[in-house]
């Protein structure tokens, strides 16, 4: 997937836990937190995407480099391009994705699977639509630290089975990347897709030193007295962090250790 340049930004810093029945906090009492909403954006080869960032709001999220919501229809998609500097992670929610690469790895995933294309020093792939339907994804770029820059390329296609779940009080969580997942990424990130019922919530941490985004897929909650909904986005700040379902909802808790360099993003490039 490529896009277009930006320039560095720093965000807020977390790491957290586990789900419990909601308490909640009166809005009057809490801090409110900082709300970034999705742009609608075409990239490769008609593909509509809702890109989170980088935006004129929020350049970037030291890891983090771009975070793109896709939902790609057969006669799109993403022909071959090429990648440098970072690693691309692509995690499906709805439909099949199919990658290919000059490397010689040639894999589809399904909902709930995921591609990690690290690109190093360089390489090709393509990423295209497998189903006739709704094939909808989340993709994350994860910048390579300056030392690992020119590292060779490699790719790995995970299935469901490869990132563990678990029921706590009612509320779904998968664990994507991190505890119990077979994901391997060259920074310490956190990343669960979390389901909550109405009346539930997530609880967490958010500490100095790590980078947090909440990116809501479905339905709409509430942080700190701010309501997030579809395609919007909230950094939270340190400390206690409730997310509280409005109805039904769907998020991504994203988390990741900064690695305090430039990120130099041009295109499909990060130097």
């Amino acid at each position: 997937m490529s896009a277009w340049s930006a320039s560095p930004a720093r965000g807020a810093g977390c790491q957290g836990e586990g789900l419990s029945r909601a308490e909640r906090l009166p809005a009057e009492e809490a801090p409110g937190v900082r709300k970034v909403r999705a742009l609608p954006s075409v990239d490769g080869k008609g593909a509509h995407v809702q890109r989170v960032f980088p935006s004129p709001s929020l350049a970037n999220l030291d890891p983090f480099v771009l975070l793109d919501d896709f939902d790609v229809h057969m006669g799109a998609g993403f022909p071959t391009h090429p990648h440098r500097g970072f690693e691309a992670f692509t995690y499906m929610v709805e439909g099949e994705f199919h990658h290919a690469d000059n490397l010689g790895n040639d894999s589809v995933i399904g909902v709930g699977g995921t591609q990690r294309f690290t690109s190093g020093r360089g390489a090709w792939h393509s990423e295209m639509p497998e189903t006739s339907g709704s094939n909808r994804g989340l993709q994350l770029w994860v910048n390579l630290p300056r030392r690992l820059k020119q590292m060779p390329p490699n790719y790995a296609g995970l299935a469901p089975e490869a990132h563990p779940t678990r029921l706590v009080d009612g509320a779904g969580v998968r664990t994507v990347v991190g505890n119990g997942s077979q994901v391997e990424l060259q920074t310490s990130v956190r990343y669960e897709d979390v389901t909550l019922p109405a009346d539930h919530a997530f609880h967490a941490v958010v500490e100095d030193g790590w980078n947090a985004l909440v990116y809501v897929i479905e339905g709409a909650v509430r942080i700190a007295g701010t309501v997030v909904e579809r395609h919007e986005a909230a950094l939270p700040v340190p400390g206690p962090l409730a997310v509280l379902a409005v109805g039904a909802a769907r998020f991504a808790f994203l988390a990741g250790k900064p690695h305090h360099e430039p990120i130099i993003h041009h295109g499909p490039f990060v130097d």
